[in-house]
């Protein structure tokens, strides 16, 4: 393997970095104490990458098994445990702990710790997310028609 083709032909380099304070206010919160800070967006990075800090609140949620066609997803634990399905079975993981899942991979989350937990998100290529993470919650009561469009463009197909 090689590195990709230039995204930078300049000779100089440019003073074009992103700096996000800790303290930035998350882009979605859910009364449940789940909140998502957008970190770095597909926008953001050129389609690059996705990357989110999600943080659960002490109670159980996250989505059930899924794939994704046109992007893979990586977890990175930051804090408590968060339970990831692998395609077979659940792994209760802890900080410093990384699961990655290639496209077409089954997978989902849960926080069924009972206690909050933290873990970064990171999507490859950078599909648009955002809409995906603020709408899905309101799917749980749309019409059959209108859910199974809201996932299919978001390329989630569910297992």
């Amino acid at each position: 393997m090689s590195y990709p083709p230039p995204l930078y032909l300049g000779d100089r380099g440019e003073s074009i970095a992103t700096y996000r304070r800790v303290n930035h206010p998350p882009e979605v919160q859910r009364a449940a104490g789940t909140t998502v800070h957008y970190l770095a967006t597909g926008t953001s990075t050129a389609g690059q990458f996705g990357l989110y800090r999600w943080e659960m609140g002490a109670g159980p949620g996250g989505p059930d098994p899924h794939f994704h066609r046109t992007i893979s997803e990586s977890f990175y634990i930051l804090e408590g445990s968060v339970a990831i399905f692998d395609g077979t079975v659940w792994i209760d993981t802890e900080p410093g702990d990384w699961v990655h899942v290639p496209a077409g991979g089954i997978h989902g989350f849960k926080n069924n710790s009972g206690a909050p937990a933290k873990m970064l998100l990171h999507f490859c290529p950078g599909a648009p997310r955002e809409e995906y993470f603020e709408r899905v919650p309101d799917m749980r009561d749309a019409p059959e028609e209108e859910r199974v469009a809201f996932f299919l463009k978001h390329d989630t197909f569910w297992a």
